[in-house]
């Protein structure tokens, strides 16, 4: 069986492009998003009832069941990027794959208030460094609406230690992170080579494959 990756944090933190980042660099990988099994639920019932998928039942059961049935049935590692923070769903998800005999690394990746909101402003190629100095933050920040509001109960509750592993990101890049988080695991990862406008054009592409539908 393989080994599972959780990639937890704060909306904006950084976790799908980590888990990207990983999975490049991380032979026989793959990724498994537990958003999108949300987004499946979604897609079938009409928008009016569509509130936040993961207090459907059939959510945690449907990423308990993908997860497990690909640990099973592949020889690599996995990785899945997604924010849980309520710790019931924790347990329903999370707790219940290590209690199914997998072997589950878990890691919520924090950083300070201002980090991640520069972060957000900072989605895409990165000029949210000329975005800030223009004053132009918080209208970048209003299409981030859904993050912003939930970044301060985010960023309190993954400091509970049941959400151990805390890996506090406000100093390291994307590759560092990923770094950081393989050798906790004792996975190795292949050499970082890119440069920061390969770098920057990945960031991009992985925001853009991850619109919300």
């Amino acid at each position: 069986m393989g080994v599972l990756l959780w990639i937890n944090g704060p909306f904006g933190v950084g976790k799908t492009q980590t888990a990207y980042e990983l999975n490049r660099r991380l032979a026989a990988s793959v990724v498994c998003d537990p958003e999108f099994v949300g987004y499946g639920l979604h897609r079938t019932m009409p928008r009016q009832l569509r509130g936040d998928f993961q207090d459907l039942p059939a959510w945690r059961q449907g990423v308990f069941e993908v997860l497990d049935h690909t640990l099973r049935h592949h020889d690599g590692p996995v990785i899945a990027p997604m924010t849980v923070i309520e710790p019931q769903y924790f347990a329903e998800t999370v707790g219940r794959l290590r209690d199914s005999g997998h072997e589950v690394f878990h890691f919520a990746l924090l950083a300070s208030r201002d980090t991640v909101l520069n972060r957000l402003s900072d989605r895409g190629l990165g000029f949210g460094g000329l975005l800030r100095r223009a004053g132009q933050q918080e209208r970048m920040l209003r299409r981030e609406e859904f993050a912003v509001q939930r970044l301060d109960r985010g960023l309190q509750a993954l400091t509970a230690p049941q959400f151990a592993d805390q890996v506090w990101t406000d100093t390291l890049s994307i590759p560092q992170v990923a770094d950081r988080i393989a050798a906790t695991a004792g996975l190795v990862l292949a050499p970082n080579t890119d440069g920061d406008l390969r770098a920057r054009m990945r960031r991009l592409a992985v925001t853009i494959s991850h619109i919300r539908p």
